[in-house]
């Protein structure tokens, strides 16, 4: 038999050895004098004509090691982040917002680079977020472009902006790192880094590896598990900067489940409907949490090099490859019938069925000895009520003769997808008519396919648990997706006298096909070009020292993209790419210990591709493989205002806010018969976006001794198309204490301890957002973790 838990490989030996080497390394290694604290806070947006914002060293000190780098950007101006677990493990119920954008379960709308390169795509079948490629621990910072974005941003879903994160750089000095943490449910995290410190040649390194295990906050069921690899280099040669990174991660994750209608948020706001106890019934079995996995692997390798051919040229180019790997399961309560076996026993419960392609020819739900298919008693009415309002006879064994035998399946998604890629960003800085003149211009290319195949496995007994057999008794669809990206951009900026001027035109030309395996279905191509799209904005140095004026537009555009192409009955001809127009100004003050901005944005989201998914209250259609409906919904119109203040009150204490406004509706397709039919209507808030955001967060820093408290509410966010359910408003707040210590002559190193107190106040609310339903957001959790420099 087959055990699911197979995150459980040789990776993890591999990582626990190798912060077991950090740790006897550690021994023999002599004191550094850096500080394991983090440094103070130096910059909060960058001096562009588009509004972005930067993540600050407070902000990783409220979240925890454990916490993925995904929940750090939550507190920059119009940003939301939810994630169903406290530790960021649930790729499934992570939602990210900004403005009136959205990455979650069915959307994917903002890009995502790591150090400029495209991560892929962030959806759940085949895509990965952030936290696959870089451990909090060596983050550097993230930089939110919200809207207009750099031209040269290489992602096919930036249409709300792009968020770039940062890995850490090696240091100059040579350190070894060992951090542990522990928190409530269960969790733990094991990390170790080796910094080469600068080399001879020019070059410096680093190396880490992390464990983290942690369950579920509801009722401790998951068994989640992260391991990760990662290194970077840095190289000087002559004018030549090189850099490489490479990151293995290997996660295993039990989901949450959403909840579907406000009574069952308000009958109890601390259970998600998933159950920690295998009863034996299939039925009630169906919602046992840990047959509801995300099972996820993925290396990635990037080389940069960046030159200066001369005092006003400079050339950079890259190459990277990505292999993702995994799969999503869930535990349907039966055996789906594909061989007509006549009055025989049935092939799929004796083990002998294996079967590529076809339908379904029925259901089996009970058995007897000899494998033949049983029916229920004539007239039974079930009793069981749980999950999805109850049970029909067939579901139920109280409906069956005594000795009749449960079967079940254990439904396997399986992903895979192979990139590589190549770029090429070069600018020359030129003297015109004694105005400054910088043109830039860049190439990007990447080839990727991505393969998808759905299988059915038997659950070996269903009245025992959810081991299954390996051998699929039928697999269900096989198909590829190749596609191919090319984009091109040219930008040019003129500096006239306190003002620049830059104008940027770029074009997407993607090619992208579906392919079935089984050539059961059509193969398809379809050619998703954009426009040539323009961008440009000015930036103005006022004559008020430290204020300046920046304003910028910017046309964006999404590539039909292969999830799409899963569903062979849509039709394509009828679906349009999603393009946005960004259109933002604003102001930006420094003056010593004071950063203040303030930006008005307003945005024409066109052709939106809704997503209409087959789960409901009435609990998912397994059977379907073509799951749900692609459909452009009109789009959305989103106005607002982002106010940012950083002030430095005295040497050890800094006041942070953040605000955000934002009006977003739903604009419709134009036929009211239309909008009523997908459910929407023109003026609609749109679902998932709050229509208010404030950021509080105080932040003392002493020689030993450093706390901080930070507070966040959320307006009110739609859950349904038709805004009958609105997910309230809330406010949470987050907490630490950090002790440091260390960096005596003793040779003891540097240390320091950090608690860290997450929803203080224990506040329910509901979380992400997606596919008519919301995940609950994860409740108090309590975590301390120690930092120890050597």
């Amino acid at each position: 038999m087959y055990q699911p838990n197979f995150a459980r490989r040789p990776c993890a030996r591999l990582v626990r050895l190798a912060i077991a080497s950090g740790l006897s390394l550690s021994a023999a290694a002599g004191a550094q004098n850096g500080d394991p604290a983090l440094e103070e806070i130096t910059v909060v947006a960058r001096s562009q004509y588009y509004g972005n914002n930067v993540v600050t060293d407070s902000m990783k000190m409220q979240q925890s090691p454990m916490t993925s780098v995904n929940a750090l950007i939550d507190n920059l101006p119009g940003v939301s982040i939810q994630e169903g677990d406290a530790y960021g493990f649930d790729d499934w119920s992570t939602t990210i917002a900004v403005r009136g954008f959205q990455n979650s379960l069915d959307e994917q709308q903002i890009g995502t680079t790591l150090d400029g390169i495209p991560n892929g795509g962030s959806g759940y079948g085949g895509g990965a977020k952030a936290n696959r490629y870089l451990d909090t621990a060596n983050l550097r910072t993230v930089t939110v472009s919200q809207g207009t974005a750099d031209i040269a941003s290489r992602a096919l879903d930036a249409l709300g902006g792009t968020i770039d994160f940062v890995s850490d750089d090696p240091e100059e000095e040579a350190r070894i790192r060992f951090q542990g943490s522990a928190g409530e449910y269960d969790a733990e995290r094991y990390y170790v880094r080796l910094d080469t410190g600068r080399l001879a040649n020019g070059t410096r390194a680093w190396f880490s590896a992390s464990h983290q295990s942690a369950s579920d906050w509801v009722n401790g069921a998951a068994e989640n598990e992260r391991d990760h690899l990662a290194a970077k280099m840095i190289s000087e040669i002559g004018n030549t900067d090189i850099t490489a990174y490479i990151s293995y991660d290997d996660t295993h994750e039990d989901n949450y489940q959403r909840l579907f209608s406000p009574e069952e948020f308000r009958s109890n706001p601390e259970w998600d409907r998933l159950t920690d106890i295998w009863t034996g019934i299939p039925y009630v079995d169906q919602v046992y949490r840990r047959g509801w996995s995300t099972l996820r692997e993925n290396l990635l390798a990037y080389v940069k090099a960046s030159m200066e051919l001369s005092s006003d040229v400079r050339l950079s180019v890259g190459g990277y490859y990505h292999d993702n790997e995994g799969r999503g399961d869930w535990i349907p309560p039966y055996l789906v019938d594909v061989v007509n076996d006549g009055s025989g026993p049935e092939s799929e419960a004796l083990g002998a069925a294996s079967v590529n392609g076809g339908g379904a020819l029925g259901q089996i739900y009970f058995v007897d000895g000899a494998g033949n298919a049983l029916s229920p008693r004539a007239g039974c009415t079930s009793s069981i009520t749980f999950p999805y309002g109850g049970a029909g006879a067939n579901y139920d064994p109280a409906c069956y003769a005594a000795g009749a035998i449960p079967v079940q399946s254990y439904r396997h998604t399986n992903y895979q997808k192979e990139r590589y890629g190549f770029m090429v960003d070069g600018d020359w800085s030129a003297d015109l008519g004694g105005l400054a003149n910088t043109l830039r211009a860049g190439l990007w290319y990447e080839d990727q396919q991505r393969d998808e195949t759905r299988t059915w496995q038997k659950l070996t007994d269903a009245r025992v648990g959810i081991e299954f057999d390996n051998i699929p008794y039928w697999t269900q669809y096989d198909r590829s997706y190749p596609q191919e990206v090319f984009k091109w951009y040219a930008e040019d900026s003129l500096q006239l006298a306190s003002v620049q001027l830059t104008l940027g035109i770029k074009q997407f030309l993607v090619d992208l096909e579906r392919q079935d395996n089984f050539a059961e279905t059509t193969d398809v191509k379809v050619n998703s070009d954009s426009d040539v799209l323009f961008s440009g904005g000015l930036l103005w140095e006022t004559p008020i020292e430290g204020l300046e004026f920046f304003a910028g537009y910017a046309e964006n555009f999404k590539a039909i993209y292969d999830e799409i192409l899963e569903r062979p009955e849509s039709d394509l001809d009828a679906l349009e790419p999603e393009t946005a127009e960004n259109l933002e100004a604003g102001l930006r003050y420094r003056n010593g210990d004071l950063f203040l901005t303030a930006t008005a944005f307003q945005t024409d989201f066109e052709n939106r591709i809704i997503f209409l998914s087959p789960e409901s209250a009435a609990g998912p259609d397994y059977l379907i493989g073509t799951n749900g409906t692609y459909f452009n919904a009109g789009g959305i119109e989103s106005d607002g205002v982002e106010l940012t203040a950083d002030f430095r009150l005295s040497d050890n204490l800094s006041l942070y806010g953040a605000f955000t406004l934002n009006d977003a509706s739903y604009v419709g397709t134009g036929d009211p018969a239309v909008d009523t039919g997908l459910g929407i209507a023109p003026g609609n808030d749109v679902v998932g976006i709050p229509d208010q955001q404030l950021v509080l967060s105080l932040d003392w820093t002493g020689d030993r001794l450093a706390a901080g408290i930070s507070g966040k509410h959320t307006g009110e966010r739609p859950i349904r198309l038709d805004n009958s359910w609105v997910a309230d408003s809330y406010t949470t707040v987050d907490a630490y204490i950090t002790l440091n210590g260390g960096g005596v002559s003793n040779g003891a190193g540097n240390w320091s301890i950090t608690l860290l107190l997450n929803n203080a106040f224990d506040e329910d609310y509901l979380g992400g957002i997606a596919g008519e339903g919301a995940w609950i957001g994860a409740p108090r959790t309590v975590s301390a973790s120690l930092t120890v420099d050597l």
